[in-house]
C-alpha cells in the first residue's frame, strides 16, 4: 500500500503546471559560510548540509526547523555530505578540503571515525543501499578509495587510481552510484571525459591477481593492468576532444563537476564545467560522430548516422576513399511525409523565428517539432542551420549531427550536405571538409559554383594552405590521439584505448555558466525525470525539458552563484543553496499567491550573457561578477560574428 502511494506521489509531483508555478518557499538559517552539499535521506523527511564553517546541520525542511547542527572536526571546507544507506539515518559521513573523511552518530552528536587517506582535497562521497557499511570517495589526488565500515576492519582502499591513467596532476571531482545496479560507479574528473567502472569487475581482478601463483613475479612484458577490460566504459561530448588544445590555449578548463545517474540507472548527466550540461544513454549508445575519422574503410560508402548495431560498436562517420558517398548517381528530392497541421504551424513559427535572426526560439521550436515528428529530415535540417547561426559552444556539432540525421532520412536533402561540409569545417575537419565538398558538388552539380560553394571552397583552401607546414595534420587519419607533453600529466596507452572507445551524448542543455566553481550539481527532476535542473554562475538556476532540450524555467537561487540542488525523492520540492550561507526550499506556489521576484523572465538574455561568461577572459569574467557590462561582444556568444557564411545564398541560409 505505502509503495503504492509512493509510485502515485512520483508520478504526478512534477507536472508542467506545476514547473510553472516553482516558487521560493523558506530559507534555512543557520550556516556561516557558502552551503557546499546537500542531501536528502531516503524518506525526504530530512535534508543534510555541509558548509566552509565546518558544520553540517540536519534540519526538518517540511517544517522549516533546524533540528541538529555540529561541528563536524574537518578544519576546512566541507564538500560532500551522505547518510549511510541501513543506518536509520544515524550515520553521516562529510568529505572536506582538509583531505580527510570523517564518520558522524548523529544520535550522539560525535565524530566516530576519521579517514586520513587521500592527500588533497575530498570532492564527493557516495553510498548504495546494496553495499551497506561500504562507500567510495573522490578526491583531488586522483584517487577513488573504498570504505569499510564494520567493526573489525574500519579501513580504506584504493578502487580506482587515475594517475596510474592520466599522470600525476589529474584531479577526481566527482562520482556516484548507479541507483538500480550499485555496481556501477560513475566519475567525473578533470578533462572532458566521464568514467564508469564495473565495481565487481575490479574486486573479482583484485582477487584472482592475489590468487595467482604469479602475482609477485612481473616482467616488462607482463604488466599488470590496474583495470581489466570492460571494467571501464569512457563518455565524452564529441567535439570536445578536439575543442580541447583550443580551450587550453585560452586558459579554458573543462572539468566534470557533477554527475548523477537517472532514477532508472539507464541514463547518465553531468554537468562539464567550462561546458555546458549533457545527457548520456547507456542503453542505446552511439560514437562520437567527429572523435574517429579513419580514412580507410571498405565497408559500403555510407555515411553512418552514429547509432550503434546490436554489438555496441559503430565508427561514427566512415570516410572512405571516395568520400562521403550516400547515394550513388544524380541527386533527385524524394517525397518528404507532410507534418500534421499543428506540426506545420509549428515549424513556420520557428522559420519565422529564424527570419527574426531568433536563433534560440527557432531551436527550441524545431526541438519541440522533432519531438513530435523524429523521422522528418527537413526539421533537423531546419535546426541544424539555426544551431550554426547561433554559434553557442557545441551548435556547431550538434549541427553536424542534425545534417547526418537529416541525410540518413533523406539522402538527397541538398542544403543537409552542404550544411554538413560547412559543420566539418568550423569543427576544424578541413580535409573531410574538403571531400565533404567535393561530393556535394558531385551530386548537385548545379550547385557546383554558386557563391555559397565557391566560399566555403576558399575558407577550405585557406585553412589548408595554412595548415600544410604542420606535419601532424589530421590528414594524415586515424584518430585523435591527446597526448600531455610533460612526464607528470603523461597519459597511458590504456588511457587513449578507453578514450578511443567513448560513447556520445544524446541530449546538450545550454543556458547556464559553469566556470567559477568545481562543485556545481545538475539533477534530474520530476517524476519521471522530464526535467533537468542546473546551478550557474549568475546566481540563478536552470530547468529544461529533458526530451526536446527547451529551457523552460529560470529562477534566481543566490546572490552569486548557485552550486547545488538536490530534488525531494517523492515530491516537487528541491532544496538549493551556494555562496549565500543559507538553504532555500522551493516548490509550486498556489495559485493565489503572485510570483515572487525571483523569476527571471528573459531566459533567453540570461542565456546569452552566460556563453558571453564561459568565453570571456578572466579579467572580463571578473569584471561581469562585479557589475560592469563588457560591450562589444556578439549577442551570438562564443565568438565570431555571423557574416561568414552571409554568402551563402540559398543553400545554407534560409531554413526549409
Amino acid at each position: 500500500q505505502e509503495r503504492g502511494a509512493l509510485g502515485f506521489e512520483r508520478h504526478y509531483h512534477v507536472t508542467d503546471p506545476f514547473i510553472r508555478r516553482l516558487g521560493l518557499e523558506a530559507e534555512l538559517q543557520g550556516h556561516s559560510g557558502c552551503v557546499n552539499c546537500l542531501e536528502w535521506n531516503e524518506k525526504g523527511d530530512l535534508l543534510a548540509s555541509g558548509s566552509d564553517d565546518q558544520h553540517t546541520i540536519v534540519w526538518d525542511p517540511l517544517h522549516h526547523k533546524k533540528l541538529l547542527s555540529m561541528h563536524t572536526g574537518h578544519t576546512a571546507n566541507i564538500f560532500s555530505v551522505k547518510f549511510l544507506p541501513h543506518s536509520g539515518d544515524r550515520i553521516l559521513i562529510t568529505g572536506a578540503a582538509d583531505s580527510k573523511v570523517h564518520v558522524h552518530d548523529l544520535t550522539v552528536k560525535e565524530t566516530i571515525h576519521m579517514f586520513g587517506d587521500h592527500t588533497n582535497r575530498v570532492k564527493r562521497i557516495a553510498t548504495a543501499p546494496m553495499w551497506p557499511n561500504t562507500f567510495w570517495s573522490a578526491a583531488e589526488d586522483g584517487l577513488i578509495r573504498q570504505y569499510d565500515l564494520r567493526e573489525n576492519s574500519k579501513r580504506s582502499e584504493v578502487l580506482i587510481d587515475l594517475t596510474e591513467y592520466c599522470g600525476q596532476l589529474v584531479e577526481a571531482k566527482c562520482l556516484t552510484v548507479n541507483p538500480q545496479d550499485n555496481n556501477y560507479l560513475a566519475v567525473g574528473a578533470s578533462g572532458p571525459f566521464v568514467r564508469l567502472y564495473d565495481i565487481r569487475m575490479i574486486h573479482n581482478h583484485r582477487k584472482s591477481m592475489k590468487q595467482s601463483p604469479s602475482a609477485g613475479v612481473h616482467t616488462f612484458c607482463d604488466r599488470q593492468k590496474p583495470l581489466p577490460d570492460g571494467a571501464a566504459q569512457y563518455y565524452v561530448a564529441g567535439h570536445l576532444p578536439v575543442k580541447l588544445p583550443d580551450y587550453n590555449n585560452r586558459l579554458r578548463v573543462l572539468v566534470a563537476t557533477y554527475v548523477t545517474f537517472s532514477p532508472d540507472g539507464t541514463e547518465l548527466l553531468v554537468n562539464m564545467g567550462g561546458e555546458q550540461v549533457y545527457l548520456f544513454d547507456l542503453t542505446y549508445k552511439q560514437r562520437p560522430y567527429t572523435f574517429l575519422l579513419p580514412k580507410k574503410c571498405h565497408t559500403s560508402g555510407e555515411v553512418q548516422n552514429g547509432k550503434t548495431s546490436t554489438n555496441g560498436v559503430s565508427n561514427g562517420i566512415h570516410l572512405h576513399s571516395n568520400g562521403f558517398r550516400l547515394s550513388e548517381g544524380r541527386a533527385h528530392v524524394s517525397p518528404q511525409v507532410e507534418l500534421p497541421p499543428y506540426l506545420e504551424r509549428i515549424k513556420q513559427q520557428a522559420n519565422e523565428a529564424f527570419a527574426c535572426q531568433l536563433w534560440t526560439q527557432a531551436i527550441q521550436l524545431y526541438s519541440k517539432a522533432v519531438q513530435k515528428a523524429p523521422n522528418n529530415a527537413m526539421l533537423y535540417g531546419n535546426r541544424a542551420a539555426a544551431y550554426m547561426k547561433r554559434k553557442w559552444d557545441g551548435d556547431h556539432y550538434d549541427a553536424l549531427r542534425d545534417c547526418l540525421k537529416a541525410i540518413s532520412l533523406n539522402p538527397c536533402h541538398l542544403k543537409a550536405h552542404f550544411r554538413l561540409a560547412r559543420c566539418l569545417f568550423e569543427l576544424k575537419y578541413v580535409a573531410e571538409a574538403l571531400e565533404c565538398l567535393d561530393d556535394f558538388k558531385g551530386k548537385f552539380p548545379e550547385q557546383a559554383h554558386s557563391s555559397a560553394c565557391d566560399a566555403l571552397d576558399r575558407d577550405i583552401n585557406a585553412a589548408l594552405f595554412s595548415k600544410s607546414d604542420n606535419a601532424e595534420d589530421k590528414k594524415g587519419g586515424g584518430p585523435i590521439r591527446l597526448r600531455a607533453t610533460g612526464r607528470k600529466d603523461s597519459i597511458s596507452e590504456d588511457e587513449m584505448v578507453l578514450r578511443e572507445r567513448s560513447y556520445d551524448y544524446k541530449f546538450r542543455y545550454c543556458g547556464h555558466c559553469n566556470t567559477t566553481t568545481d562543485i556545481k550539481e545538475a539533477n534530474f527532476f520530476g517524476s519521471n525525470a522530464q526535467y533537468i535542473v542546473s546551478g550557474s554562475d549568475d546566481g540563478s538556476f536552470f530547468i529544461w525539458e529533458k526530451e526536446t532540450t527547451n529551457l523552460v524555467r529560470v529562477l534566481q537561487g543566490d546572490e552569486s552563484i548557485v552550486n547545488c540542488l538536490q530534488p525531494h525523492p517523492s515530491y516537487c520540492f528541491l532544496a538549493t543553496s551556494g555562496i549565500d550561507p543559507v538553504v532555500r526550499l522551493w516548490n509550486p506556489r498556489p495559485e493565489s499567491e503572485t510570483l515572487n521576484g525571483r523569476v527571471v523572465v528573459d531566459m533567453e538574455g540570461a542565456s546569452q550573457a552566460n556563453q558571453r561568461r564561459m568565453n570571456a577572459d578572466p579579467l572580463e569574467v571578473m569584471l561581469l561578477n562585479m557589475g560592469y557590462r563588457i560591450t562589444g561582444l556578439t549577442s551570438g556568444g562564443a565568438g565570431g560574428s555571423d557574416d561568414e557564411d552571409s554568402s551563402e545564398g540559398q543553400v545554407q541560409c534560409r531554413p526549409s
